[in-house]
């Protein structure tokens, strides 16, 4: 272990924003639930290839106080030697699990009312008792970087599918090969489109799916109707659907242009309809070639150029445009799996549809990537075969349907079917954007860089657009190349 120098990190979201930055929240900063840019003293892990056996690392340094740099440097020594799970300290020993899971449902009650029951079903079948801890998404993937660099791990944890092959590379993961598969009722029962976005390809998988989402277009049924409109079926369908029912102070189309995540993903999307891939053979970022570029242009048009989506959609980051959807207040809205919400939020199921987000004529017809959330084991589990079990039955059929049902997603596995849409149209519509029109995120460990530096800028690209200003394809590419280069430099 050796120390560099290096910037501040002043948010948590920087923190975050790349595979190789891991702050140490548990011991130093983050223990107080104060966020990172309340506190000047700041840690940065840089991790410059997966961790060894013994979690050996390279860690860079900057302004500490001399207790919180002894209290960091004696957890980064403590991930140096023999790191524990959790499950270790508890005087059950091998009786007991601890599970991080995600936030899936509406709130963090909600995910326990719903997780619980089927937690007790496994303790009754196995004899394990599953200590439950559901984490929201913001500080997720804070606690399992800390994990992985403490050592001081949950058993299972749920993790966004898109940081799979990041994670994967840390080394701090229980490979699925052949008997842990078999042990978990084998590869065959996935669907290929949620498999795939188990880890890196070439790479055994660290990771399982376990719950599905997809991107769709969202649309008022009445208000279509009323325009004499049918269901967009290319983006030049969209846009001129759009067009017509933009009136009146009201926009044709809602769009999350605040959340940088969301961004990023439809700059993905955009780039794949026009055949552009953001990595290269080598995994190096090629964020700044021309079919990116336009991408990520006819992407903000919807509210330059075309004048469709409402500028102050620059502010919308969460689920603002979910309710004014439902209000009947936006004729159309792209979502991720959001039919829960519209529903909560008092709309009724005959009176919207989903189609998949349409390309344009002639380009490849992506309309999603296979999202979701995965199932991981830390591989300093002291129950691997207690946390292999309990990887079984949350991916078996029965406490799939169950799952998938309070929570509104989309089943991983073959033969599967949703059961929260009474609406057997909009099911086989969104089951068949995630198995048939869907490309994975880049499986590279740089992918969440790529999510961080692209999708933020073009949170503020939008936000220049909002303001009036005019932004022009050599801008974009600017940019762009910009974030290629930091993704780059941070790769080594």
């Amino acid at each position: 272990m050796h120390l560099l120098a290096a910037s501040d990190v002043t948010t948590p979201e920087q923190a975050l924003a790349t595979s190789h930055l891991i702050p140490l929240a548990s011991s130093v900063m983050w223990a107080t639930g104060k966020p990172a840019h309340r506190n000047s003293h700041t840690i940065r892990l840089l991790f410059h290839g997966p961790l060894d056996r013994q979690g050996s690392q390279t860690v860079t340094i900057r302004t500490l106080t001399a207790a919180a740099a002894i209290a960091a440097l004696a957890l980064a020594t403590a991930a140096c030697g023999s790191p524990s799970s959790s499950s270790s300290q508890n005087s059950e020993g091998g009786k007991t699990l601890t599970y991080w899971a995600s936030n899936t449902g509406t709130s963090l009650d909600h995910d326990k009312e719903v997780l619980t029951p089927q937690l007790k079903k496994f303790e009754e079948k196995t004899g394990i008792k599953v200590d439950l801890e559901v984490i929201g998404w913001n500080d997720l993937q804070t606690r399992i970087q800390t994990a992985v660099t403490s050592g001081q791990a949950p058993d299972v944890v749920n993790i966004g599918n898109t940081w799979a092959s990041s994670l994967q590379s840390t080394g701090a993961f229980l490979p699925m090969d052949e008997d842990a598969m078999k042990a978990v009722g084998g590869s065959d029962k996935f669907l290929e489109a949620a498999l795939e976005t188990a880890g890196a390809p070439g790479q055994v998988p660290t990771s399982l799916p376990l719950y599905g989402m997809v991107y769709g277009l969202y649309y008022n049924k009445a208000m279509f109707a009323e325009a004499g409109l049918q269901p967009p079926k290319t983006y030049e369908e969209m846009v001129s659907a759009a067009k017509k029912l933009t009136k009146g102070g009201q926009f044709g189309l809602s769009l999350r242009a605040g959340s940088y995540s969301t961004n990023a993903h439809f700059a993905f999307l955009n780039s794949a309809q026009n055949g552009a891939e953001l990595f290269d053979a080598d995994g190096k970022p090629t964020f700044a070639s021309d079919g990116v570029v336009a991408g990520v242009k006819r992407y903000l048009d919807l509210m330059q150029s075309e004048k469709v989506v409402k500028p102050s959609d620059v502010q919308v980051d969460s689920g603002q445009g979910v309710h004014e959807f439902a209000a009947g207040k936006v004729p159309m809205i792209l979502g991720a799996t959001i039919d829960s919400a519209i529903l909560a939020d008092g709309m009724k199921a005959e009176e919207y549809g989903v189609v998949p987000y349409p390309a344009p004529a002639g380009a490849k017809d992506i309309a999603s990537f296979p999202a979701g959330i995965n199932l991981s084991v830390f591989k300093n589990t002291k129950n691997k075969d207690g946390a292999l079990k309990f990887v079984e039955f949350m991916t078996s059929s029965e406490t799939q349907t169950a799952l998938n049902d309070k929570f509104g997603t989309l089943p991983v596995l073959k033969g599967a079917k949703p059961t929260f849409l009474a609406d057997t149209e909009k099911a086989k519509v969104l089951l068949d954007i995630y198995a048939t029109q869907s490309k994975p995120l880049p499986l590279v460990a740089a992918e969440d860089q790529f999510e961080s530096t692209v999708g933020k800028a073009m949170t503020q690209l939008f936000s220049k657009v909002a303001s009036g200003s005019t932004v022009n394809e050599e801008e974009i590419r600017g940019v762009l190349e910009t974030a290629q280069q930091q993704v780059a430099a941070s790769a080594g």
